[in-house]
């Protein structure tokens, strides 16, 4: 299907993805490699077209292929959880800052920070009394995800809602920050491809890069990789990506620590 230098192009992208803490599994390399295709108008076979991915057999001799790319299997969340904040995972990440920041030149007013946070229609209900042995109920809300855009220096983005439902309604917004933009998911989460598409073209609008004025966008690990639609997107609007390593937002990602840990305190005290 490929060329040796569109395979190149592939390996490269997953070497970059390992090493910024984007690893890609069998499953979402074969999903890439169909939209890479896709994107380049290439001859596929029918069962790439009729599943959206590229075969088994395709993958197991790209492997073979290319010999810097083996399988890994990570650690366990509650394993990493308790290691992965260490002083090789937050040096290689500081490296790759560093890295970036004078490769492309990017001024620290440039440096973005982007991250969602799921938050109810309903306040944590307090304490109440009742009679012994009864069981008590309260409002359980709606679950909405809001996405926020902050830089190094302080400036913002109107945020994005993800309303949970199938269509996206503009009165939803009513009331809102100007500005801000909206859509919708059947779980309320941010959780496909096209999530990412969204959020890059909203942050685009506002922020406005240029070849002279590249920015860093730091972006939490997520276990969703990013479409070809995306990456594109950020590469023709010179949008530089770095995620922090797994499991270390709650020390490292600035909205994490300084906005949605605080909000989140103080809805469940209020």
């Amino acid at each position: 299907v490929f060329t040796d230098e569109e395979e190149t192009m592939l390996v490269q992208y997953l070497h970059q993805s390992a090493e910024i803490y984007y690893g890609l599994s069998p499953v979402h390399v074969r999903k890439l490699a169909f939209q890479f295709a896709t994107k380049m108008n290439l001859k596929m076979p029918p069962n790439w077209i009729e599943r959206s991915l590229a075969g088994p057999h395709w993958f197991s001799l790209f492997l073979k292929r290319h010999n810097t790319l083996s399988i890994r299997k990570p650690q366990a969340t509650s394993l990493a959880r308790t290691s992965s904040f260490n002083k090789r995972n937050i040096d290689t990440f500081f490296d790759n800052y560093e890295r970036l920041l004078k490769r492309e030149n990017i001024s620290l007013d440039c440096v973005w920070n982007m991250d969602g946070t799921g938050i109810t229609t309903a306040m944590t209900p307090e304490k109440i009394i009742c009679r012994r042995g009864t069981i008590v109920s309260a409002e359980r809300g709606t679950l909405i995800t809001v996405v926020c855009a902050v830089s190094a220096f302080g400036n913002t983005i109107p945020p994005v809602f993800v309303f949970p439902g199938v269509n996206f309604k503009a009165h939803f917004l009513n009331g809102g920050p100007m500005g801000c933009a909206g859509t919708a998911k059947k779980s309320g989460w941010m959780n496909n491809d096209s999530s990412m598409e969204f959020y890059l073209k909203h942050f685009v609008q506002f922020v406005r890069p240029c070849r002279e004025r590249p920015v860093m966008l730091l972006l939490g690990n997520h276990s969703s990789p990013m479409s070809i639609n995306a990456l594109n997107i950020a590469k023709e609007n010179y949008v530089n990506l770095l995620s922090f390593p797994a499991h270390c937002s709650h020390r490292l990602q600035p909205l994490d620590v300084s906005v949605y840990s605080p909000l989140k305190k103080l809805n469940s005290s209020a």
